[in-house]
């Protein structure tokens, strides 16, 4: 086994859940031939990190030539050991299980058996709308059919042939709006929120050349989770908060009205609910954001057969980064920073496992609580990780924003000596990502005017003036991505009038949080 598939036996057995440990070592145990796998899975569980020098030396039994098979069988057996504890509660493995069933019974010639087994699973099947799992069996139907002929045989093959000629029509809808939901994801992955018009054009074009024809009323459950889903994206990246919220309510909608589905698709689930939120924190809808964390709540009490790593990992992060928007509609940094120092161990474990593109906005969103609390050193600390990141062409607006950030709270500890560089290195960064927009050059030239000479008055009307272009900036449809990563109004305001930015973001979310209650 090379190195980086022992790895992957690492990382597999320390993905294991208590209680499916045990499960593998009672199976080990009834199992004589297993003492060496079992010898071998028990060592790397303790272990703090992959080393198999330390399993040849503390393992005498286990010669150096045997170790790379056995830990090849070892990852082999584990697998099969996770699917058979996760039978009895995931369904598509028990379809399955049923569909590999009927392929023994047809094997021996147990046709009649082979057709009961089919028919429990295509019932199964149908219950969580499976269309590749009904495809399977569908399959297996045609097989039976040319091996068992009587009465009403035509009629039975031609209802068959128009089952699959519909699973087969569904499967490729949803392939159509997947596919295109994928291709969108990266773009935005890459990029973030549209800069221009021409950006603008060309996403449009993608999207609508990229829709297929459709009914929405006649689409099948599968086919209306998949719509919901590529149009929130959509509207998304696109910044039309109001139209994605709409696709994003219809699709958490679907898990009211099916509530099975949000056991057997709670990763889909999460993804709505996640869309709806965000949605409404553009669009400042406290109430009904704060409403939606308790879906998130809900989630943690699911029995723990569904609440895998990924589930728990997705849930972590939205339940923070949430918490965190919540924190920013409000403007009560001082909570968030009470928050960080009571998670911030569990955080560094958490940022680990986390993938380029989360982890950057984590970042981001930590930087921005502590520059909201005026804490300018920690959020430059929580921003160097972005500067210093390889992982550029991820979200490059995250990229150009974090400069941004980072040269007002360099400007905000007073260190003027620093600032001329960084205005430099920010100018070469955006021309060179050709994202050099009137809001960034607005507030480069701001920040390279400013020096010891300039009189309390003359920064004072400096700020005033810079705050009117950006309010002026704010009505322009591709400027107005830039207000979406920090209030930089409110910090000018918290400047002009001497307060701190929290008691003025504060000030504007009760006015506008009371103002939605009104409406």
């Amino acid at each position: 086994m090379s190195k980086r598939n022992s790895e992957a036996l690492f990382r597999l057995i320390k993905s294991m859940k208590p209680s499916e440990k045990r499960y593998f070592r009672l199976r080990f145990q009834e199992d004589a031939s297993g003492l060496k796998y079992l010898q071998l899975f028990d060592y790397m569980d303790q272990q703090d990190e992959a080393d198999d020098q330390a399993i040849l030396s503390d393992l005498p039994r286990i010669a150096r030539g045997q170790l790379s098979n056995l830990k090849s069988h070892l990852y082999t057996r584990l697998m099969q050991c996770l699917r058979q504890y996760s039978q009895p509660s995931v369904s598509d493995i028990q379809i399955r299980e049923m569909i590999d069933h009927a392929q023994i019974l047809y094997n021996r010639s147990l046709y009649d058996q082979c057709a009961d087994m089919l028919l429990k699973a295509q019932r199964k099947a149908a219950k969580t709308d499976n269309l590749e799992l009904q495809l399977e069996i569908l399959k297996w139907k045609k097989n039976v059919l040319t091996q068992t002929v009587g009465p009403g045989n035509e009629q039975r093959v031609n209802g068959l042939i128009q089952d699959v000629r519909e699973v087969n029509e569904r499967i490729n809808m949803i392939n159509k709006f997947t596919n295109l939901g994928v291709k969108l994801n990266s773009m935005f992955f890459r990029t973030g929120f549209i800069s221009n018009q021409e950006e603008f054009d060309r996403i449009r074009k993608i999207y609508r050349d990229g829709m297929p024809e459709y009914v929405e009323d006649k689409l099948s459950l599968n086919e209306k989770l998949s719509l919901y889903q590529v149009e929130a994206g959509y509207f998304h990246y696109i910044q039309d908060f109001n139209a994605g919220l709409e696709s994003a309510t219809k699709w958490v909608a679907l898990f009211d009205e099916f509530p099975d589905l949000r056991y057997s698709r709670t990763d889909t689930y999460l993804t709505a609910i996640n869309s709806m939120m965000i949605a409404q924190n553009k669009l400042y809808l406290y109430n009904a954001f704060v409403e939606n964390t308790r879906r998130l709540r809900e989630i943690r009490h699911y029995p723990s057969s569904v609440i895998n790593d990924n589930i728990r990992m997705r849930l972590f992060k939205y339940t923070y980064v949430h918490e965190f928007n919540r924190i920013f509609m409000l403007g009560d940094f001082a909570h968030g920073v009470s928050l960080m120092k009571k998670i911030e161990h569990q955080m560094e474990e958490f940022i680990r496992f986390l993938d380029g593109h989360s982890r950057l906005i984590l970042y981001y969103k930590v930087a921005c609580l502590y520059f909201g609390d005026q804490k300018y050193g920690l959020a430059i600390q929580w921003l160097n990780r972005i500067l210093n990141s390889d992982a550029v062409d991820i979200r490059e607006d995250i990229h150009s924003f974090a400069r941004i950030l980072n040269l007002i709270s360099h400007y905000e500890l007073g260190n003027m000596d620093v600032i001329d560089y960084y205005i430099r290195s920010t100018y070469r960064f955006l021309l060179r990502k050709d994202d050099l927009k009137q809001f960034q050059r607005s507030i480069l030239d701001f920040l390279k005017s400013m020096n010891s000479s300039v009189s309390e008055a003359e920064l004072i009307q400096a700020f005033r003036s810079l705050r009117d272009k950006l309010i002026l900036l704010r009505e322009n449809p591709y400027e107005k991505r830039a207000f979406i990563y920090f209030d930089i109004i409110s910090w000018l305001e918290s400047k002009i009038q001497s307060r701190p930015v929290a008691e003025v973001i504060s000030s504007k979310a009760e006015y506008i949080i009371h103002e939605h209650v009104e409406l």
